[in-house]
This record gives C-alpha cells, sequence and structure tokens, in this order.
C-alpha cells in the first residue's frame, strides 16, 4: 500500500525531469504499480483510511511523485457536474487544447509540496487526452473544467513541471485577462 513516506518531496530530482514514454504492454510490476497509484487516492479521500495511515486528500498521482521516471498517472474525484474520473493510465498525452484559460480561484496543491503556495495556476480550459488504460484500452478523453486542470497537473508532473511554475511571480494573485475562474465557466 502506498502512503504518503513513499510519495517524494519538492527537491527530488524525479519531479523536475521529463518521463519517456512507456512499452506497452506494461510489465507486471508497472501494472500493479499504477493499480495502488489508484488505490492510494481512493484511500485519501476516505477519512478513516485516511486518518488510520495518516494520508493527506489527493484527486491525482503522477508516476515521478513516487520517484519513478514513467509515464504514469492516476486520477480519482468527482468534477462540478457530478461525473466520476477513476483512471490509471500509461502514456497520457495532451491531444488538442483550447485558447481559452481556466484556473481554481484558490490556488492548486500538490502532495509533493508540503507548504502552501499561493496563487493562480492558469490552465487550458478544455482539454483532449489520449491515454492506454489499466485495461488495455486506449482512450480520448475530452475534458472541461476541474477535469482539465486535474489532468494537465498531472501531465505536467510527467514533464518535470511543477503547478507553481505557472504562477506569474510578478503578481501571483491576479488571474490572466484571457482566463475565467473554473466556476465560471460554461
Amino acid at each position: 500500500m502506498i502512503t504518503m513516506d513513499d510519495i517524494v518531496r519538492e527537491g527530488h530530482d524525479s519531479l523536475r525531469q521529463k518521463t519517456e514514454p512507456m512499452t506497452l504492454p506494461p510489465s507486471d510490476e508497472d501494472h500493479h504499480t499504477l493499480e495502488e497509484m489508484v488505490q492510494f487516492l481512493k484511500n485519501s479521500q476516505d477519512e478513516e483510511m485516511a486518518e488510520k495511515h495518516n494520508l493527506r486528500p489527493g484527486v491525482g498521482l503522477a508516476a515521478p511523485q513516487l520517484g519513478l521516471s514513467k509515464r504514469m498517472m492516476a486520477v480519482h474525484f468527482t468534477d462540478e457536474n457530478d461525473r466520476h474520473y477513476s483512471y490509471g493510465l500509461f502514456n497520457p498525452k495532451i491531444h488538442s487544447h483550447s485558447v481559452e484559460r481556466t484556473y481554481l480561484p484558490n490556488g492548486e496543491g500538490c502532495l509533493s509540496v508540503d507548504r502552501e503556495v499561493p496563487g493562480i495556476v492558469p490552465r487550458y480550459a478544455r482539454i483532449t487526452v489520449k491515454a492506454t488504460t489499466l485495461e488495455g484500452e486506449d482512450i480520448k478523453l475530452r475534458l472541461k473544467g476541474f477535469a482539465a486542470i486535474v489532468f494537465q497537473h498531472e501531465i505536467d508532473h510527467l514533464n518535470g513541471v511543477m503547478f507553481y511554475d505557472h504562477i506569474n511571480d510578478e503578481d501571483p494573485l491576479t488571474p490572466p485577462e484571457d482566463a475565467v475562474s473554473v466556476d465560471e465557466l460554461t
């Protein structure tokens, strides 16, 4: 079982390295690791499990956060339209994105960052992601709003990018002119 002790924190080399696409089908070990990543997210959102194992709640996890330079990510959350997302994905890639941008009004957090980092993190409002699921199915997901933000955050990890790299150092709390709050997206 993955716990917070398995998650590397900012400053660890793996968080700044770009991962290479994985050869599929994955090894049994990689498949098992990705299953465990999804389970960690489920456990972290279960109050009893989280308290028992001292887990911080998370909606996404990327392999580099476990110190692994592998193009794998997991998500488990429900968006603002009550659509449920629970995936373990190999080789996720943003295939296309909108010009319009969005952001979470309260900023973003990360399981690998133990401090508050105030600031607006601009993201594409809509993206299309292609990936291979744990079941070996090639999928294409059209995502918007919160779902698009979560996927971009995790895919950034696969490219060695941290969420705070997107924050404007000069004016961290002012949204970019071309971005709307995720709450205002239609």
